[in-house]
């Protein structure tokens, strides 16, 4: 068992978001303690009753949350709590919102309201993800001082095989322990 560290975990939309539960009862497991903010385009692919009964925890989609308090907003509580925000899947939308600074989700305004280290973990089709927006996007993400994880090769949802993969949940986790490790130095 680790040391018991905050973590947000942020999933967008794709079909790689049940990858995403997975990896929230592995960080659970491990003794962190997860707080899982879903963007409208998440829910769509998988429940936020999931993510609530894996973290043991309520799960924050909206700006203002009564959770987190009004005279502050979620983005603010939760950026100042997260000793690692971790999006996982990373659609390409949310890439781009990254790389541009754009905040017009909580997600996307927690991301920029942080001071803790930001993991992503792109998944998408293997044309989007070969598309030089999208790699421009996750240059500037790494330039940023953003960490990636790289995206897999194999069977994608769409029928194709090639890279857009979301990582696997082990993969991810081990990353992100490296972060957690970095950032306590």
């Amino acid at each position: 068992m680790t040391q018991r560290r905050e973590i947000v975990l942020g999933v967008t939309g794709g079909i790689a978001a049940f990858k995403s539960a997975d990896l929230c009862s592995k960080l659970v497991q491990a003794g962190h303690g997860v707080t899982v903010v879903m963007t409208t385009a998440a829910e769509r692919f998988i429940g936020a009753t999931t993510f609530e009964a894996l973290s043991g925890r309520p799960v924050h989609r909206e700006m203002f949350s009564p959770q987190e308090g009004f005279h502050q907003g979620a983005h603010i509580g939760l950026a100042r709590r997260a000793e690692v925000v971790v999006i996982a899947p990373a659609s390409a939308d949310f890439l781009a919102k990254l790389a541009q600074g754009l905040a017009d989700d909580l997600l996307s305004t927690l991301v920029l309201a942080t001071t803790a280290p930001i993991l992503v973990a792109p998944a998408m089709n293997c044309e989007m993800w070969a598309k030089a927006a999208v790699q421009r996007n996750v240059e500037q993400l790494k330039a940023d001082g953003h960490h990636v994880v790289e995206p897999g090769s194999g069977w994608l949802s769409c029928g194709q095989i090639g890279q857009g993969r979301m990582a696997e949940p082990l993969e991810i986790q081990a990353a992100i322990e490296r972060l957690l490790v970095v950032s306590q130095a």
